[in-house]
């Protein structure tokens, strides 16, 4: 298939021939749906701990007299009912972590191109280069290309001008071609690729 290619200042720059097996798939959500939900999981830090009765540094003694008090039986202060005693089936420090399939992985990134695609939400354009590094420029380029929510994927090297004027916008991500993922491509309305982002996905996925 063919996808009109354009600059950052907004002028056209020819078309370019992309690959249907990698932009021109019907997406399907449920693969989307899986690849997310693994990233936002291994994402996860999983550093919650409560103490458990068991870490509670109190005396072990027998609280009261088994009987003749008219109390409840109780043995250790570290009982959760307790004040200050140990906290039932509280959150414990755990991997949510699970396992996905590298072919699927590869599937969703394939299906989240395709779907920006399908959607009239993917620009691409010859280079993703700054002449200096102002946001103020570049903040008028975006708007001359309709772009005030966007995540750009550059070469395997980025434009150390154009990173650094991006990075004090908001709702704009810039990442290198290698850190290219599913769940940051569906998180911004519009997908930027530069000509050489988009030959080094075809080269992955050949």
């Amino acid at each position: 298939m063919e996808l009109k290619m354009t600059t950052l200042a907004g002028d056209a720059a020819g078309s370019l021939s992309v690959s249907d097996e990698v932009f021109g798939l019907e997406p399907r959500t449920d693969i989307l749906q899986r690849v997310v939900l693994w990233q936002l999981a291994k994402k996860q830090q999983g550093t919650h701990q409560s103490k458990g009765r068991a870490d509670i540094s109190r005396t072990g003694a027998k609280m009261f007299r088994q009987k003749g008090t008219g109390r409840a039986r109780h043995s250790s202060a570290r009982a959760p009912q307790f004040r200050g005693g140990g906290k039932a089936h509280g959150p414990v420090a755990r991997s949510h972590e699970t396992d996905l399939p590298k072919k699927v992985r590869a599937l969703g990134l394939r299906h989240a191109l395709s779907a920006k695609a399908k959607a009239s939400e993917l620009i691409i354009v010859d280079d993703l280069k700054a002449a200096d590094a102002k946001t103020k420029t570049l903040i008028g380029q975006l708007s001359g290309l309709g772009l005030d929510n966007a995540l750009f994927i550059g070469g395997a090297e980025i434009d150390g001008a154009f990173k650094n004027a991006a990075s004090n916008i908001p709702h704009v991500d810039v990442l290198p071609v290698q850190g290219i993922n599913v769940y940051d491509i569906l998180r911004r309305n519009k997908l930027v690729l530069s000509k050489a982002a988009v030959e080094a996905l075809e080269e992955r996925f050949k």
